[in-house]
């Protein structure tokens, strides 16, 4: 397996986050990342290397998902918040406020020029700072993606695309869940439009993938899955219900499988039975793995109960789908424990592919 990583990621170094309504310490720390780079070096699996694509091929990719307005602004709010106090420089950027969309009359068309405003515009929460980095560490991500991607098409059986901050809470034109572009989305449209006809996004976060179910929602081309913690209880609340289905073309292409807090495993790995089975049906060509770790029972922010061990036959199942698959590095907050976890899940793959 060619793991590809970001030297970038340590760029987007949150200070604070708004968590449960209080300022709390980043759960979303560059030690995510360096946690797994050690353990693969420790267990190696496979070439370990940066990505290696052009300004031109990566910007195009990130437009393939991403809105032009969106990514304007994520290009320049940086500068933009400094220049409205220098000492600002010394803290990151949150949103205070937001528009709701229709039918509460607030209006999303209408670009405001406050930047605050905009801030809030283009973000569903207040956890997910904005800092210096942001736009370097997240571009830097999206050329993993875009890079594993590639090694797909070229004939690797496996990829792993190793980022932060993650991706795939990242919608269209929005941010929030300390993702700010998705790279599982990259990477799916990236398969996509290198010949693939059909691609399965297979999400195994403890969090809904609701900004990568808003990317595709209307497609029948993508099928995405996703297994995560009950939204009437857990983050991010207003989306991964099992009765999403998709709209228009896309209409039975989504499957959400929602679960109780407390989950384990055992229940957990029917439900992944479930939505292999939907994999199969779709007769997908490639999947890309959302993987995050925060389904471990010592995640601070996550309720699910699995052990490290169960990452083992995690990958093996996913094995089983037989199809080439690319992994992105999402969630997973145990930080001691998310370098283990991470490599058990993909020796587990290895081991069974």
């Amino acid at each position: 397996m060619k793991t590809i990583y970001n030297p970038h990621h340590n760029l987007h170094q949150g200070r604070e986050e708004m968590f449960r309504g209080r300022m709390v310490p980043c759960h979303e720390v560059p030690a995510r990342l360096d946690f797994v780079l050690a353990e693969l070096q420790r267990r190696p699996l496979g070439a370990l290397e940066t990505p290696a694509v052009g300004d031109t091929e990566l910007d195009a990719a990130i437009a393939r998902v991403h809105r032009a307005r969106y990514l304007e602004f994520l290009v320049s709010a940086w500068d933009e918040w400094v220049a409205m106090d220098p000492q600002n420089a010394q803290r990151d950027a949150l949103p205070s406020v937001w528009p709701l969309g229709n039918p509460n009359g607030f209006r999303t068309d209408a670009l405001p020029h406050n930047f605050a405003a905009r801030l809030g515009l283009f973000s569903f929460d207040s956890g997910s700072p904005l800092t210096a980095g942001t736009w370097a560490a997240a571009r830097g991500g999206a050329a993993c993606a875009l890079a594993a991607a590639q090694a797909l098409l070229a004939g690797q059986r496996s990829a792993f695309a190793l980022s932060r901050p993650p991706g795939h809470h990242a919608g269209p034109d929005f941010f929030g869940g300390y993702c700010f572009l998705n790279n599982a989305a990259i990477a799916a449209q990236t398969l996509r439009d290198g010949g693939l006809a059909r691609v399965a996004v297979l999400d195994v976060d403890y969090h809904h993938g609701n900004g990568t179910q808003t990317i595709f929602y209307e497609r029948d081309d993508v099928l995405t899955v996703s297994i995560h913690g009950d939204p009437t209880t857990e983050y991010p609340f207003f989306l991964g219900h099992a009765d999403e289905r998709g709209t228009g073309a896309g209409e039975g292409f989504n499957l959400n499988l929602p679960l109780p807090r407390g989950t384990h495993f055992a229940t957990w790995r029917a439900a992944l039975d479930q939505a292999l089975d939907a994999v199969a049906a779709f007769k997908a060509d490639a999947l890309v793995v959302p993987m995050g770790l925060d389904t471990f029972e010592g995640d601070p922010i996550s309720g699910f109960t699995l052990q490290s061990g169960d990452y083992f036959a995690m990958g093996a199942a996913l094995a089983s789908a037989g199809q080439p698959t690319l992994f992105t590095f999402e969630g997973g907050y145990a930080v001691e424990a998310v370098g283990t976890n991470a490599v058990n899940l993909l020796e587990g793959f290895n081991h069974a592919a």
